[in-house]
């Protein structure tokens, strides 16, 4: 049997646990902007701001998050829907800008049985596609396979607003 050893992943599957054990919500970001770069806050907005994730999918993996604590998109205001889709086409058109992707994928993963790592504060997954980017490394290996640094990916993506 061959092995691919891939160290960073630990970091992801350690971070569950303690997840499961904080008080503290990864979304919950306060209003001071100090800390931003490090939590990768790409842009804020009125009701909702953009992260990278911190375990991409691929390389631009962000998410729209709402300032407000909500478990569920049917107990947010329509202004935070709204600029939360508003904040998805921006991210979209900066993505294209700097990535060139070919399509997207873009989501909700709402409770637990649906994939939500984050299941008290909602949040939306913006995912740059590329043609080939689900190859056997990511089937059968289960392991992905990116380019760059998520804070290389950062540098790039806040540059855009």
């Amino acid at each position: 049997m061959d092995y691919l050893w891939s160290p960073w992943r630990y970091d992801y599957m350690a971070s569950a646990e303690k997840v499961g054990k904080s008080t503290s919500c990864v979304f919950c970001i306060g209003d001071d902007p100090a800390q931003d770069a490090e939590r990768l806050v790409v842009h804020r907005g009125i009701y909702n701001f953009i992260i990278l994730n911190l375990f991409p999918y691929t390389s631009g993996h962000l998410m729209v998050a709402p300032y407000a604590h909500l478990s569920s998109v049917v107990n947010a205001s329509s202004e935070q829907t709204a600029e939360m889709m508003d904040l998805a086409k921006r991210a979209i058109d900066a993505l294209t800008t700097v990535y060139h992707p070919e399509g997207f994928n873009m989501g909700m993963n709402l409770g637990h049985v649906a994939g939500a790592g984050v299941r008290d504060h909602f949040h939306l997954h913006v995912v740059p596609r590329w043609a080939g980017d689900s190859n056997f490394m990511t089937i059968t290996g289960e392991t992905r396979v990116l380019p760059e640094e998520v804070t290389t990916t950062y540098s790039r993506l806040k540059s855009r607003w």
